[in-house]
């Protein structure tokens, strides 16, 4: 797993408030800074993706959830441990996001990556990421590179060389609602 070229490209390219094509631990992802404002739009009008349809966020960690959720479940970092499959999470009460990256009810979606590219990225940016599907809205997501429309290639600012050879088709990920009482709603199965 050689990734560190892409590592160090894809670092410097968020840090300028760019936008990256990336391997996720589900389908293939644009990507950018989730707390830089400019950086989010551009992920909006890449994809021509309506306003009111909130992106998800990775995070490295599952502790990293207390950072970004006012007054989260008691015991939501065992629950985000629990997951033996990608789920990401919606949140009421997004704190330190931009209005843009945040659902207009308040709420952020959110997934811990078990991805070793996506965790280590998020790492070394010391910031969470956007990961929204590498596809123009309302087109069919990307399960691998080669299915990615060139338009978003070419829009990218950087394109990951990781993984563009695989051929396994993976599945978006479950989404769910957890309530105050820690009872799970799923919402994508």
């Amino acid at each position: 797993m050689d990734f560190e070229n892409d590592l160090k490209n894809c670092v410097s390219v968020l840090q300028q408030g760019g936008t990256i094509l990336y391997p996720t631990d589900t389908v293939w992802g644009l990507g950018c800074d989730a707390l830089n404002e400019e950086a989010v739009d551009k992920i909006f009008a890449l994809k021509r993706r309506p306003r009111e349809k909130s992106l998800i966020v990775l995070l490295a960690d599952a502790r990293d959830v207390i950072n970004y959720v006012a007054a989260p479940q008691p015991d939501i970092i065992g629950i985000l441990e629990s997951f033996e499959r990608p789920t990401t999470v919606v949140f009421d009460n997004a704190l330190g996001f931009p209005d843009n990256a945040v659902s207009p009810d308040g709420s952020i979606a959110i997934r811990v990556t078990t991805d070793p590219f996506c965790k280590a990225l998020i790492k070394r940016l010391r910031r969470p990421i956007i990961s929204s599907s590498a596809n123009i809205s309302g087109q069919p997501t990307p399960a691998i590179y080669s299915m990615v429309n060139d338009a978003i290639v070419s829009g990218a600012d950087y394109v990951v060389k990781f993984r563009q050879g695989d051929s396994e088709i993976r599945k978006p990920s479950r989404l769910v609602r957890i309530d105050d009482e820690g009872r799970m709603e799923i919402l994508r199965p």
